[in-house]
């Protein structure tokens, strides 16, 4: 089973450049992608279905902000747009679960701190409404995979330049324990368990300083799973050479 993350920063933007036929070509099971900024009136009829997979999306009340939609060739059994633990948590459409036969998939577009004090807060417990949802899951019995753009670089070797950005949202220690306490609680970050010692590998650039170009860049994207999925990987790959967004799509396989 192939599935796909990706923060489009921008649906329209991206299917202008070609999503429809790099998504033909690539053929995921499934692909999450984040950060669309549609509403759901304004989605084109062509893009609703692709190659066969049907899409379901998760969109804010703030038009044109966030978002999240997941493609899936195989009908979920459940399909949730929220966490369900507050207004607060799923008023943005961040969050997008699909429910399958053998495990949750989470597609969450986690906020950004940079703003303000205040917006730091709220990603912070944003944080701790996703770990609550996800062992109360596991409390049930339900293995999961969490993708999406999680907003932080959880060490050195995940950013380019760490020194110069201690004290810069995405990469402070309250964010990074934060980082720490999810994988305490089992969470395995499928690129660094394949890839222990990878360094340059990054998911984002910055647009204005041609950073791509250069490879100054941070991981920010994840496929985290709880341990037993995590046996079922077979690759968990970043697709750096994807154009199309500041962000890179990443991709795991898993034998089911």
């Amino acid at each position: 089973m192939k599935i796909i993350s990706w923060n489009v920063n921008g649906f329209r933007a991206v299917l202008k450049k070609g999503f429809r036929d790099w998504l033909r070509i690539e053929s995921p099971d499934v692909i999450c992608l984040q950060e669309t900024k549609i509403d759901l009136e304004a989605i084109p009829d062509e893009a609703r279905e692709i190659a066969g997979m049907k899409s379901f999306w998760s969109c804010g009340i703030r038009k044109g902000y966030s978002g999240v939609a997941t493609y899936s060739r195989v009908s979920p059994a459940r399909i949730a747009y929220g966490f369900g633990l507050g207004e607060e948590f799923d008023r943005e459409g961040r969050i997008l679960i699909t429910e399958f036969k053998e495990f949750d998939l989470l597609n969450i577009y986690f906020p950004n701190g940079q703003k303000d004090e205040e917006r730091l807060r709220y990603k912070l417990a944003f944080y701790d409404a996703t770990l609550q949802f996800c062992e109360n899951r596991r409390k049930k019995g339900r293995e999961l995979i969490i993708c999406g753009d999680y907003n932080t670089a959880h060490n050195e070797i995940d950013l380019a330049r760490p020194k110069d950005n201690e004290d810069v949202s995405g990469f402070l220690r309250i964010e990074r324990d934060w980082m720490d306490k999810w994988e305490a609680h089992g969470y395995v970050d499928s690129f660094r368990k394949l890839h222990p010692s990878k360094e340059g590998a990054y998911t984002w650039w910055s647009m204005r300083t041609a950073a791509r170009e250069r490879n100054v860049g941070w991981r920010l994207d994840y496929f985290y799973l709880t341990p037993g999925m995590m046996n079922k990987v077979e690759k968990s790959e970043i697709m750096s050479s994807v154009p199309g967004s500041d962000h890179c799509p990443i991709i795991i396989e898993l034998k089911i």
